[in-house]
């Protein structure tokens, strides 16, 4: 598209006015994601066809489903405690010492988010950890500080672990085994120099009280498992998931169409309502993804990149 050095110009700073209240959170990302989108719409330099139907400068449909789907799966999962009891195992292993009971749960959070969407992983640990740390006397903000580090850590180990991965698989047409294959090894590597790291990094967090340690031990990890027959199901899906993510280059079917059919099968299975199983999909981060797609289409619609 040639445009007008003006639209250009436009265009140029709708993004940058965007990035900026992003950035500095003058306001919520989805209104500027949102807001940037329909002005670069208004001012003409994209149209509904470029923005919703085209796949060099549209919304990426492909990346936003399998978000959704995969939402969905973890907040079927979530209802059956697995990740209470998780990290409640992790705490009565480590026999309540604050730095142990740190390498479990960051472990258990950066394979989750490998498997999982990431930022979910990190909702669903933190209470938990929280609880923990009240146990055992320590304070919390050393322990999630390292969740968030190891959820992003493990997120790049596999295509479905992070936003930013999905995105660029689906950009750069790289394949769920190109993720695992290529980035598998050094996340691994890097996982084991953070957790070296962590012990210096949070040291003041690890005090270790024999008291407290004891009372971790009389938690019991078994009755947070809220449903047993549930757990069976989402593993067996999640499973066929993560084979399918394995084997789509194979099939020739697109990961957003194994993360919908997956959590359309959990969804079935489950016998879940509809108020449950979305309510914890992070509509704001669709919606925020979207309009950043909009935009940034719009930059490569006026030839700006």
């Amino acid at each position: 598209m040639n445009a007008p050095t003006w639209q250009v110009a436009l265009s140029i700073a709708v993004f940058a006015g965007a990035y900026v209240t992003i950035a500095t959170e003058w306001v919520h990302r989805v209104k500027a994601a949102l807001v940037g989108a329909g002005l670069m719409l208004m001012i003409g330099a994209t149209d509904g066809d470029a923005a919703f139907y085209s796949e060099e400068t549209g919304i990426d449909w492909n990346v936003i489903f399998l978000l959704l789907g995969m939402m969905v799966i973890v907040s079927v999962v979530k209802q059956t405690g697995v990740f209470e009891y998780l990290a409640i195992w992790a705490a009565k292993q480590a026999q309540g010492r604050p730095y142990r009971v740190l390498v479990l749960l960051c472990t258990i959070t950066a394979v989750a988010s490998a498997a999982l969407d990431n930022v979910t992983t990190v909702l669903l640990v933190a209470p938990v950890t929280l609880l923990v740390c009240d146990r055992i006397g320590v304070r919390p903000e050393g322990f999630l500080i390292a969740e968030a580090l190891a959820s992003n850590i493990g997120g790049a180990a596999t295509l479905i672990g992070d936003p930013p991965n999905i995105i660029i698989a689906s950009r750069a047409d790289l394949s769920f085994n190109d993720f695992l294959v290529n980035m598998g090894p050094i996340v691994v590597v890097l996982m084991g120099v953070f957790l070296l790291l962590a012990r210096w990094l949070f040291r003041r967090s690890f005090t270790y009280d024999a008291g407290r340690a004891a009372a971790v031990m009389d938690l019991d990890e078994r009755a947070a498992i809220r449903d047993r027959t549930l757990l069976v199901r989402c593993l067996l899906v999640l499973v066929a998931v993560l084979v399918g993510f394995s084997l789509h280059t194979l099939l020739h079917i697109d990961p957003s169409v194994v993360a919908l059919l997956g959590a359309g099968v959990l969804v079935l299975v489950s016998g879940t309502t509809s108020e449950e199983f979305l309510e914890d999909v992070e509509w704001e981060t669709l919606v925020f993804f979207a309009g950043l797609f909009v935009m940034v289409g719009t930059l490569v619609n006026v030839g700006v990149i």
